[in-house]
């Protein structure tokens, strides 16, 4: 036996199939009457979680903070900006984000932005006071996916990894 072939039945035996998603089949979940999440995994043991987010031109991601790891996305469509930054993300834009950074997601232009966005830990929207009035992580996601979907008589897909 080859050390290929003994990777190779390593990886069947302790990893998970692979997995190819028609994003299609995948409902946008409405956040606001702005801004719907499709979300693509969730891995529940590390937190992490994978969606593309929609925004309509003058929605708004109220301020919040990410804890507990960091964000990375990728804009897809449209254009976007957080409030307390000076750049805009345009199509092909790469935009990382350490954990702790707090900033507002507004969609100024006139098209709707679409942008694929990796997140770890939890997001926490913050009052004016600095004060967490509401969170999301892998968790209320994932019910968020399974509710519309059970509400809106969906078929869900296996997003769990």
């Amino acid at each position: 036996m080859t050390q290929t072939q003994t990777l190779n039945d390593f990886t069947k035996m302790v990893g998970l199939p692979d997995q190819a998603i028609d994003i299609n089949e995948i409902p946008w979940v409405p956040q606001t009457d702005r801004v719907w999440f499709k979300p693509v995994r969730f891995d529940l043991s590390t937190g992490r979680w994978i969606n593309l987010l929609r925004v309509l031109p003058g929605g708004i991601v109220n301020r919040h903070r990410h804890t507990g790891g960091q964000v990375m996305a990728y804009t897809i469509q449209g254009q976007w900006r957080y409030l307390e930054r000076t750049w805009v993300a345009k199509p092909g834009t790469f935009v990382y984000e350490p954990p702790g950074d707090i900033h507002t997601l507004v969609v100024d232009g006139e098209e709707e932005m679409i942008t694929l966005f990796i997140l770890e830990g939890t997001i926490q929207y913050l009052d004016d006071e600095d004060q967490v009035y509401y969170q999301d992580d892998v968790f209320t996601k994932l019910k968020l996916y399974k509710e519309y979907c059970q509400k809106h008589n969906i078929p869900e897909i296996n997003l769990l990894y």
